[in-house]
């Protein structure tokens, strides 16, 4: 795989990538953690429905940034690709599809989070809508851990890209493989082995530094000199 050639257009390309990975980064997990996160207890339908009802706009905003992630993340996408298509066409494409497809599935995922605002603000609910919103609940966060692995491949295949580009430390296409690992290890201790999910859990924190890295690291890329 040749190495990228940066370029003034590839520099702005990279500062944008950027800033929509900083908007992704902070939409997505002030949505999880500081709004909505809160609000929910898969263990009790009563409290959860009455926190959410007693917050309503911070419930709905959690949709709404949650959305916003989604956009912005069908943009970087799309802007990856054209960074990294020079030095490995069908690699760079490869992640574009398998992004794509995550964002895809938590765009369509919030009809979960929908369907339970619903029933719980509905003026003639059911008298079982607390269960059956929680449940909706609880199906979000499954469909989230279903787009991860589709995300998990795509930091693979990202973190190789990285790796070979010669334009970016090799150290944050390490930091984009291992994250790839930790979202296909927690997404499957979701589905197949969900009581070891929570001893797991901090292992995302990895994942986020590695984010992290790679967005600032795009949003400072300088032109060349």
């Amino acid at each position: 795989m040749p190495d990228l050639t940066l370029t003034p257009d590839l520099a702005r390309k990279a500062r944008l990538a950027g800033l929509l990975y900083l908007v992704i980064i902070i939409a997505g997990l002030g949505a999880e953690l500081g709004l909505r996160g809160p609000l929910i207890d898969l263990q009790d339908a009563g409290t959860t429905a009455t926190a959410i009802l007693a917050a309503p706009g911070r419930f709905r905003l959690a949709i709404a940034a949650d959305l916003l992630m989604a956009l912005c993340d069908a943009g970087l996408a799309i802007l990856l690709y054209l960074i990294f298509r020079t030095a490995s066409p069908g690699l760079a494409l490869s992640a574009m599809v398998f992004r794509l497809i995550q964002t895809v599935l938590i765009a369509a995922n919030l009809l979960g989070l929908q369907t339970a605002w619903l029933l719980l603000s509905s003026i003639d609910g059911l008298a079982d809508a607390p269960a059956l919103a929680l449940v909706f609940l609880d199906l979000h966060g499954h469909g989230y851990d279903l787009g991860l692995v589709f995300f998990g491949i795509n930091s693979l295949i990202m973190g190789l890209l990285v790796w070979r580009s010669g334009l970016f430390a090799k150290v944050i296409g390490a930091g984009l493989g291992i994250a790839g690992l930790v979202y296909l290890t927690g997404s499957g201790l979701r589905f197949f082995a969900p009581d070891w999910s929570p001893a797991f859990a901090p292992a995302y924190l990895l994942a986020i530094l590695a984010e992290t890295a790679f967005c600032v690291r795009l949003l400072f890329q300088r032109n060349p000199v």
